[in-house]
Formats: structure tokens, sequence, C-alpha cells
């Protein structure tokens, strides 16, 4: 009965031991690899055409620069699905899909130019026309924006990730002006665009398991 209960008592000892052991290896593990999010910038917008018409139908050329930044030593991230989405105000009008790529450890890749061109009917309130009627008289555009949807996989060493979607990256509160705006037209005519950094939230999580059920 005692030798019974000393085993108990050694092997409780031991997994105890064994979990705090793991728990301690992955934690230094993590605070070693823990990475940073790849930065995004929008580096150049431009506009050559943007008209609503009377039927809430937007004309639109828009074009962007993009960079994506890894700033990691030791990760590669591989690209393998994104899709930019250029939004006016609360309205989603556009749709780019770029090639897939990998990317290596601190390593600054360009995406662009991408180019939005189309049409696409969207609803604005009455503020929202107001602001838009306002900013046509300027020649520029202060509230559009651009989302990246990706789909990636990690590598660290020689654990490869599975695929997930981490968090949208979004570029939003851009003020865009119109080329072919003239200067009598804007009053704001030495305005250019200025660079703008994107959220891209904690990259490297699963926004589909952090959403819950």
């Amino acid at each position: 009965m005692c030798f019974s209960f000393r085993c108990f008592v050694c092997l409780y000892c031991t997994i105890y031991t064994v979990i705090f052991f793991f728990v301690a290896f992955t934690t230094v593990l993590w605070i070693v690899i823990s990475p940073s999010s790849v930065k995004f910038h929008i580096t150049d917008a431009t506009l050559t055409e943007f008209n609503i018409t009377n039927n809430d139908t937007l004309y639109y050329n828009f074009k962007v620069n993009v960079t994506a930044r890894n700033p990691n030593d030791n990760i590669i991230v591989y690209y393998r699905q994104i899709t930019a989405i250029a939004w006016y105000k609360d309205n989603d009008f556009g749709y780019v899909s770029l090639t897939p790529f990998d990317q290596g450890h601190k390593n600054t890749t360009f995406l662009g130019p991408i180019v939005f061109k189309g049409n696409r009917t969207i609803k604005l309130g009455h503020q929202q026309i107001d602001e838009y009627f306002e900013e046509t008289r300027l020649g520029i555009y202060n509230d559009l924006a651009v989302d990246f949807d990706v789909h990636i996989k990690a590598k660290f060493g020689r654990f490869k990730s599975g695929r997930f979607n981490p968090p949208m990256v979004q570029c939003r509160r851009l003020r865009v002006p119109l080329a072919s705006a003239s200067n009598s037209t804007r009053s704001l005519s030495s305005f250019s665009f200025s660079e703008r950094r994107c959220s891209s939230g904690s990259f490297f999580t699963d926004r589909n398991v952090n959403a819950g059920p």
C-alpha cells in the first residue's frame, strides 16, 4: 500500500514536471520567435476618373502602389491568395486579385500598380452626398480606402503552418486628388498624396479562429 502511494506521488511529480517544462519551453520559444506583423503602406494613389451619376453609378479609375514589409529574421510568408478591395464612404466598389507570391526574411515586396477601373452602383447617405459634391468641387476625395484580404502560410525553420486568414489589412482615410481636376477647379492645387501606413493587426493570427463560433 505504501509502495503504491509512493509510486502515485512519483508519477504525479513526473507529470507535473513535464507539464512545467513544456509550458516554460513553449513560453521561451514564443518569446524568441514572436513574429512582428507584416507592414503594409500605400506609397502612392491616383484618381483619373471618379464620378457618381444621377442613378447612383460610380465610374472610377483608381490606382495605388503598395509595399508589404516582412520585418522578421526567421519567418517566410507564403501569400496563397490576396485580394485588394477599394472603398468609398463605406461602399466597396472594386476588387482586384493579385498574383500569389512568397516573401523571405526582412523583405519588402512592391505590389502594384493595382488598378481599379469600371463602374458600380453605390448608396450614399444625404451627408455623404454633400461631402462628395464638396470633394468634387475641391478635386480631392477624402474617404477612399483599400483593404487586403489575404490567405497565407508561414514558415519558421522546418516548421510550416497550415493555410489561414490573418486579420484584414486596412488602409483607411486616403486623401486622393483627381488628376484631371484643373487648378481653377481645385482650390488645393498643390496637394499631393501622402504615403499612408495600413493597419494589419496581429498578422500571424487566424481571424476565423479569433472570431469564435
